[in-house]
């Protein structure tokens, strides 16, 4: 009966918290783990980051599927946002200005002449308050009024729950006055386990007839572009590398795939299947399901050897990719782009699912 009620558990899941070690002011970050026989994930209260994500292949060996560091100070240091919370606004604000309501707001530049995902002191360089309640962890982090620029107190909540195959994390948030909000996750995928390993021989499926093409500074220029016949139609599986060097100014911009998707299904109460990655050596498949009406696909266009993490593991170009389900790039300053105004009374709901299996 105890074995039995072991494997119960198991197959239930089961949760616990440690110190993943201590800031230069001495505040102490935690780093939690949740998990069950078919997912281990680990998540820092500092920038709400998944520092580690384990699932099985076909043979049911576990093995590392994200890109990360095994210490906190690496995560102090410079790095491509591995894993973290995103916000108040994922991906790039053109000029680090937007007008609201007649007022014109001046966000921190912290991408050339462009504010890019919150800024130079973002949620990822936030300590969140942290909860374990059951299988899910969470996060909650209270942004001032002002803070990078922006307008309004926002109260933001973040879980992240885990069940089966999946890793479902919600994003929720209140203002106290009129602002703007693009929350989402930066997690940097590679499904081989073995990350030395390119990832240019995923297969990768997106559920998205146009996608937003941008300028020089990767910034969007208002159009929604048809993908047909171009090297961004991922509505039937190719390879990542299938076409990433052809011939094509938008992936001269981007250095590869860096690209904001929009998704057929662009309002979604529920979570719609958004893209789909595959494997082939090792079977494991990715599901990325969401309510958001676009999804970045990023194809780690410029990690470049200089990082190293899990294991001893260098980060080289093209050696992950992201899905970042998100509003369009821009989007304060494209009113033909869906609205990311939150008004006070309005509560901030967005739903996104990383579900995973082998084949």
């Amino acid at each position: 009966m105890i074995l039995a009620g072991l494997a119960f558990a198991a197959a239930l899941g089961s949760s616990d918290q440690g110190t993943f070690g201590t800031l230069p002011d001495g505040t102490r970050i935690g780093i939690y783990t949740l998990r069950n026989r078919n997912l281990e994930v680990k998540i820092t209260n500092y920038g709400g980051r998944i520092v580690s994500l384990k699932v099985p292949d076909r043979s049911g060996a576990m093995a590392e599927v994200v890109a990360g560091f095994d210490s906190l100070d690496a995560y102090l240091g410079t790095n491509p946002f591995f894993g973290a919370a995103i916000g108040r606004y994922a991906n790039r604000i053109a000029h680090g200005a937007f007008t609201l309501n007649g007022r014109q707001f001046m966000l921190a530049k912290n991408d050339g002449e462009n504010s890019l995902h919150g800024g130079l002191l973002g949620f990822d360089r936030r300590v969140w308050d942290a909860r374990l309640n059951g299988n899910s962890l969470v996060l909650h982090y209270r942004s001032k009024d002002g803070e990078e620029g922006y307008p309004g107190t926002l109260s933001v909540t973040v879980t992240y729950t885990v069940s089966a195959g999946e890793l479902r994390i919600d994003y929720q948030a209140t203002t106290d006055q009129a602002t703007v909000v693009n929350l989402t996750g930066h997690s940097y995928f590679n499904l081989a386990g073995a990350p030395a390993r390119d990832i240019l021989d995923h297969e990768i499926t997106i559920a998205a007839d146009q996608y937003t093409p941008v300028d020089k500074g990767l910034i969007p220029t208002g159009e929604l572009r048809r993908v047909d016949g171009t090297p961004f139609d991922f509505r039937a599986p190719h390879k990542i590398g299938e076409r990433i060097a052809a011939r094509d100014e938008q992936l001269e911009f981007g250095g590869g795939y860096d690209h904001n998707y929009v998704l057929n299904a662009p309002n979604a109460q529920r979570p719609v299947l958004a893209a789909r990655v595959r494997e082939p050596r090792s079977g494991r498949v990715l599901e990325l399901l969401t309510t958001e009406p676009g999804l970045q696909f990023y194809t780690g266009n410029s990690l470049d050897g200089t990082l190293t993490g899990h294991g001893g593991t260098v980060y080289s170009r093209r050696s992950a990719f992201c899905l970042e389900p998100q509003h369009y790039p821009d989007s304060p300053n494209h009113h033909s782009f869906p609205s990311t105004e939150l008004r006070p009374g309005q509560r901030f709901h967005s739903v996104t699912i990383y579900r995973f299996s082998a084949s």
